[in-house]
C-alpha cells in the first residue's frame, strides 16, 4: 500500500525531536507540518487538516491529551489518527491517552525507523479495516454503518468514539461468536500498542451505556460476544 502524500502534523516542544521526525517522515513521502505547543497544534491542525497527528503528551500551553480531547470533540477530527509521544512509562498515562481517543503511543527516546514503521502500520491497519468493513449491519433494532461510523438504535443516532465503534462493529460482524481478549486487542489496537484488559472493559462499558441495550455479553476469563 502506498501512503505517500498523506498529511501528518507533529506537535512537540523539543525542536530537535520535531526536526528528526519531520525529516524521516518526509523522506518516506509524507507531507509534514509541525507545532511547538498545544495551542499551536490546534491552530495548525484546523488549517492543515492532517490525516495523522503525532502529539507529545507533555507540552506547554496545552498537553497532548488536552489537544486530543478538543480535536475529538470536533466532527472534522473524529476519525483523524492520533499517536502520542511520551517519556512517561507508567501504564496509567498510556491508558489515559488511548481512552481519550488516541490510536497508538510511542515512548521516548524515539527510534526514527520504529516511528515510521508504526505510522505505516497504523495507516495500513485503517485501510485494511475499511476494505473489510463494507456493508451496513442491521441486527434487530441496531443499525451499524461502517462507511460513516454511524450507529442507530430504533432510528436514533448514537454517538460512539472511533474505538468504541470499531469494537462494536467487530463484535456485531459475527453475532454469537466469542471474541478473545487478545483477538480484540490485535484487531482494534494492533500488535504494536500495549493496552491492558482495563481498556477493553472501559470501552465495552461505554458502548453498553450509550446504546442502552444489553447486547454485549461478557464471557468471564475469555472475552466478549454480541448477543441479544
Amino acid at each position: 500500500m502506498d501512503f505517500k502524500g498523506k498529511k501528518i502534523l507533529i506537535a512537540d516542544d523539543e525542536a530537535d525531536i520535531r526536526e528528526i521526525i519531520q525529516y524521516n517522515l518526509e523522506k518516506n513521502g509524507y507531507s509534514v507540518e509541525t507545532a511547538k505547543d498545544g495551542e499551536e497544534a490546534l491552530t495548525i491542525a484546523k488549517q492543515f487538516q492532517p490525516d495523522l497527528i503525532i502529539l507529545d503528551i507533555m507540552m506547554p500551553k496545552k498537553s497532548g491529551t488536552q489537544v486530543c480531547e478538543i480535536l475529538r470533540s470536533l466532527p472534522a477530527f473524529e476519525n483523524t489518527l492520533i499517536i502520542f509521544l511520551t517519556a512517561l512509562s507508567d501504564e496509567t498515562t498510556h491508558i489515559e491517552g488511548l481512552e481519550m481517543g488516541g490510536d497508538d503511543y510511542i515512548s521516548k527516546p524515539i527510534s526514527p525507523k520504529v516511528l515510521v514503521s508504526r505510522v505505516n502500520a497504523l495507516f495500513r491497519r485503517v485501510q485494511n479495516n475499511e476494505d473489510d468493513s463494507a456493508g451496513v449491519l442491521q441486527i434487530q433494532n441496531i443499525t451499524i454503518n461502517p462507511e460513516n461510523y454511524e450507529v442507530k438504535v430504533d432510528g436514533n443516532h448514537i454517538i460512539l468514539a472511533k474505538k468504541e465503534f470499531e469494537l462494536l462493529h467487530l463484535l456485531a460482524t459475527k453475532p454469537g461468536r466469542v471474541f478473545l481478549r487478545n483477538e480484540i486487542l490485535h484487531q482494534i489496537w494492533g500488535n504494536d500498542v500495549i493496552v491492558g484488559d482495563r481498556t477493553i472493559d472501559v470501552h465495552i462499558r461505554k458502548i453498553r451505556q450509550k446504546l442502552g441495550i444489553d447486547c454485549i455479553t461478557t464471557v468471564k476469563g475469555v472475552g466478549y460476544k454480541f448477543q441479544f
